[in-house]
């Protein structure tokens, strides 16, 4: 997805400070491109489930203190056993996902509809579990970022693409993709999906809805090129590769010893 870049300096860099948030993670997902009729997200990455990776990350900020996996419903007992398996200290939420991303975000925000009324959390980040790479400074970026302004993005800039018929882009047209995880607050995403749901609006990303229906600005924080998304086998190797290589967790099964090659 790419979208006009916006300015990305005024994004306050990894202080979230006091604010309380909420994490979804989106795993419901068909997966059809991996062409191995599973769920990506089950598959093993670097040693762990990809669906662990970045709930770990997420998990082990002090302010996310509710956590949410949207899971198909032929995926939820395979992922209830990969999270009590894997990460069987951490109180997860699984959330039966819908025929569209929006329509699973949608059942997401409604289990957590009386939290955010009754003001549990200020901030509520979505995140895809096919970024296993999201690292705690983006979260921490994006959740400092929409406690300021509203809503923020991670963005990476895409230079020199070309027109379908060949053509440069002008210099001056600057366009970036757009990641997760995305970061909003609360009430008012809550209020931006329910009058979405009567409206029958169907968003293509958390953002869409929350600009379309809410006053409040979408601020881009950059995000580093790290932050890959997992779509095809080849995609896996890399991810694989890029954990290790950052060395960013112990060895599955030794809480001491670092990855290593």
């Amino acid at each position: 997805m790419t979208t006009p870049a916006e300015p990305a300096a005024e994004a306050p860099a990894g202080d979230p400070g006091e604010t309380r948030v909420a994490l979804v993670v989106m795993a419901a997902g068909s997966a059809t491109r991996m062409g191995l009729g599973v769920n990506k997200v089950l598959l093993p990455l670097a040693g762990r489930p990809m669906l662990c990776w970045s709930l770990a990350t997420a998990s082990r900020l002090p302010h996310v203190t509710r956590v949410v996996v949207v899971a198909a419903a032929r995926d939820e007992h395979d992922v209830r056993a990969v999270l009590e398996r894997e990460l069987p200290a951490l109180d997860i939420q699984v959330v039966t996902g819908g025929a569209t991303r929006h329509a699973s975000e949608w059942h997401a925000l409604r289990s957590l509809a009386p939290e955010i009324r009754g003001g549990a959390f200020e901030v509520l980040v979505v995140h895809d579990a096919a970024r296993p790479l999201a690292s705690a400074p983006v979260f921490e970026d994006v959740i400092a970022a929409a406690a300021r302004y509203g809503g923020a993005i991670p963005v990476r800039p895409q230079h020199g693409l070309v027109t379908a018929d060949g053509a440069q882009l002008p210099s001056g047209q600057d366009l970036v993709t757009v990641q997760t995880p995305q970061a909003f607050r609360a009430a008012p995403l809550l209020s931006a999906y329910e009058q979405a749901d009567r409206s029958g609006f169907t968003g293509t990303d958390t953002a869409s809805s929350f600009e379309r229906y809410t006053d409040l600005p979408v601020r881009c924080v950059v995000a580093p090129a790290e932050n890959i998304k997992v779509t095809v086998p080849a995609d896996v190797r890399l991810a694989e590769a890029l954990l290790v290589d950052q060395r960013r967790y112990p060895a599955r099964g030794s809480p001491t010893t670092p990855v290593t090659r």
